[in-house]
């Protein structure tokens, strides 16, 4: 169900309360390549279907990221947020290695819904391992493309898994006119049983001041028996102490959150990790973080 936009406008919150990560898809659109081993997520998931999760859970609004290295799911994503008044912004995709990128960008800000859109995602995880300047991250024309989007105003989020975060830092480090968020806090070894090297990459990577942090993800990467705040505390303490609450954002994941949990408990476990925080830092947490980061705009159910 959408809603018309203009509803929203004069209804902002004070304290607004945003999933600054979750992901819609159609399958008889697109297929999702990644899901064929997940038999769960081979269906629709659509803003109906994650409406009754947010009114449930007092969600203001949200950002949408991308699933598929796909322009045209980008394309859909603005028309979402266009006639979505939840969505308040969108990370989609364009290939951030074309010589092109700055009018790819210029024209997709200009098409429907255009100024939803916050940032890009490229599926880093699933490039090749490289060695120094053969990681991805670090090649010359991936480089490039990662000053355009800081020139452009907008963020890159860093798809990582734990062993690139080494790549993650160093691209970080050399695009300091560019912003970052790190998804799913760069999908720490929990179901391993270990924090290192990972909560020592996660420190070097907050010395520096153009990245922030997605609070998202933890219960996906915990095997069963793992999947409660016990086990996720010692994950969740150096993002806490780490970047802080001004530079962690809140994201459910959803719908991947529900291989492991369902949006209630995603949310339950979030608030057992995040319980020692004080009023305003919660506030950041759940909202005020992504608003800033992301530039969010009023009148799609959130404020900047």
């Amino acid at each position: 169900m959408t809603t018309d936009r203009t509803e929203a406008a004069g209804s902002v919150p004070a304290s607004p309360r945003i999933d600054a990560h979750h992901h819609v898809w159609d399958l008889s659109v697109r297929d999702q390549p990644w899901t064929r081993d997940l038999p769960a997520l081979r269906r629709d998931f659509s803003m109906t279907d994650l409406a009754p999760e947010l009114d449930a859970h007092g969600i203001d609004a949200t950002v949408v990221v991308e699933t598929v290295d796909s322009a045209d799911e980008t394309v859909e994503l603005l028309r979402l947020h266009a006639r979505d008044m939840r969505v308040a912004g969108v990370v989609g995709w364009a290939d951030l290695t074309s010589p092109g990128l700055a009018g790819t960008l210029d024209r997709l800000r200009t098409a429907e819904g255009g100024t939803g859109l916050v940032g890009l995602r490229h599926q880093v995880q699933l490039e090749p391992p490289g060695a120094a300047e053969g990681d991805w991250l670090l090649r010359p024309d991936v480089a490039a493309g990662l000053d355009v989007l800081g020139d452009r105003g907008l963020v890159f989020d860093l798809i990582v898994t734990a062993g690139q975060l080494p790549s993650a830092i160093e691209a970080v480090r050399r695009h300091a006119g560019t912003s970052f968020v790190l998804d799913h806090a760069g999908k720490p070894p929990i179901a391993a049983g270990t924090a290192e090297p990972w909560a020592t990459h996660i420190a070097e990577l907050a010395e520096l001041p153009n990245v922030a942090v997605k609070f998202s993800g933890l219960l996906t990467e915990a095997a069963d028996g793992q999947r409660d705040a016990e086990h996720l505390l010692p994950y969740a303490r150096p993002l806490l102490e780490e970047f802080g609450a001004q530079r962690l954002m809140f994201g459910s994941d959803w719908p991947v959150c529900t291989l492991a949990a369902g949006y209630g408990r995603t949310m339950s476990i979030t608030a057992a990790l995040l319980e020692t925080l004080d009023e305003a830092d919660r506030a950041a947490v759940y909202g005020r973080t992504a608003i800033r980061w992301y530039g969010l705009a009023h009148g799609s159910g959130a404020a900047s």
